[in-house]
């Protein structure tokens, strides 16, 4: 039994997504965090080193951070198919959009929505646009972030792309409104969203 360590309309109402693509036992604990409107608070049962979300227990193993999630659940369900198999074609890119969402987008996306500058040259810090025009040629040439098909990666960029559709600070991008499309248009989010809202 998986158990997501979850707060409602936070990021780790994707892992829910995740995890009714996955199809495995799980079950929801409610947890508080610290919100960015100053409400909220760290909650002890939280499992994460920062009482952030998400976080899981699955048997006597504890994940934190979305694309370890990902990555850590993809592989231990390999029937899902939400990731290539070690040694499979497209495992390396798969990997690597894994991280690039963490290491890279994320970043870039923080840096413009807090209207801090990016240290160019330092930390490998790119800016939105540069980060969206990579995003835009890999989503031209697959219909997925990583290829071909639906992974474990898509739900966090689909989400992602997702929550900013109507921000301004998100580049308007045919290929990504048509990706954010096709990935939340799975009867997989579709649940996720009714059970994140109760």
């Amino acid at each position: 039994m998986i158990t997501l360590y979850h707060a409602p309309k936070s990021r780790s109402t994707r892992m829910i997504f995740l995890l009714e693509e996955l199809g495995a036992p799980y079950e929801i604990k409610l947890v508080t965090i610290r919100r960015g409107d100053g409400s909220g608070a760290a909650d002890q049962n939280n499992p994460h080193p920062h009482a952030k979300v998400p976080a899981i227990r699955h048997g006597k193993e504890t994940v934190f951070e979305s694309p370890a999630i990902v990555s850590y659940l993809a592989d231990a369900f390999p029937d899902a198919k939400l990731a290539p198999k070690p040694g499979e074609a497209g495992r390396g890119l798969y990997l690597s959009m894994l991280a690039y969402y963490g290491d890279v987008l994320e970043p870039a996306f923080m840096s413009k929505f807090l209207n801090t500058p990016v240290p160019r040259g330092t930390a490998g810090w790119v800016v939105v646009e540069e980060a969206m025009t990579f995003i835009d040629q890999a989503l031209t040439a697959h219909p997925y972030i990583a290829g071909d098909s639906f992974t474990g990666a898509d739900i966090l960029y689909a989400t992602t792309f997702g929550m900013f559709a109507s921000n301004p600070m998100m580049p308007k991008l045919a290929s990504v409104d048509a990706y954010v499309k096709r990935c939340l248009d799975r009867p997989a989010y579709a649940r996720a969203m009714a059970k994140d809202a109760g």
